[in-house]
């Protein structure tokens, strides 16, 4: 039996800042620190609206799951970290960088504007848009509830989209990598609702996600599917 390589990862959450169920990025870190900590190899740290310089400099892996909040010196120390070939994973509103938008979406592809975008709660249907890449492998479509967001800064052309929603009429990314030499960044629109990250399909994208961004093989988290899932309520 083969060791897993070690792999470490950082949760970054934020405060909550919506109503019950939604955006509870606190209770998100408890579960899903818990959750990874679970998979062998695997050491998992947390940090409240932005790793530490210890962090950035030992991690393979940031998740941040936030109101996100970018300022120059935090793209500065993000580069530094896609540049030794580090793994970022952002989901939801963690893509909003706000006045800073333009900058931000240099980095992980399309980023948000506070007030600036378009988006819609509701059914959500996930279109697969590259069928042979690992992440969506055997996930012919995925249907939620969640939130999808839309007119988002940066170019869709630059980066890889993996899924994508009918929104106004056209098709708009909701899960997109972006590739920074050996760095790498997995995004998922989806991640409003609690109860998004219980949904199996979904977990096994994000999980697919943070392999991928870990330049770990794709199947390496796949025994985390099921624990602590709430697929019955």
């Amino acid at each position: 039996v083969t060791t897993p390589k070690p792999v470490k990862i950082v949760l970054v959450d934020g405060l909550k800042d919506h109503g019950p169920g939604e955006h509870d990025y606190p209770a998100w870190r408890v579960a899903w620190s818990d959750l990874l900590s679970a998979a062998p190899g695997v050491d998992v740290s947390t940090a409240r609206d932005f790793p530490s310089e210890t962090q950035l400099n030992t991690a393979d892996v940031l998740i941040f799951f936030q109101k996100g909040s970018f300022t120059a010196s935090r793209g500065a120390s993000l580069d530094r970290f896609l540049k030794r070939g580090g793994g970022l994973v952002l989901v939801h509103w963690a893509v909003n960088g706000d006045d800073r938008a333009a900058d931000f979406a240099r980095r992980i592809g399309l980023a948000s504007t506070a007030g600036g975008i378009s988006y819609r709660h509701g059914p959500l249907r996930l279109d697969v848009e590259d069928p042979k890449h690992p992440i969506m492998r055997n996930i012919p479509r995925l249907d939620l509830y969640d939130e999808s967001y839309w007119r988002l800064s940066g170019d869709a052309k630059q980066v890889h989209v993996l899924a994508s929603s009918v929104e106004d009429g056209e098709s708009r990314p909701q899960v997109w990598l972006k590739d920074h030499g050996t760095g790498r960044v997995f995004v998922s629109i989806p991640g409003h609702y609690n109860w998004t990250f219980d949904d199996p399909i979904f977990r096994i994208l994000l999980l697919r996600g943070i392999a991928w961004s870990a330049q770990e093989p794709i199947d390496r988290f796949n025994e985390l599917v099921w624990p602590g899932a709430r697929v019955v309520d």
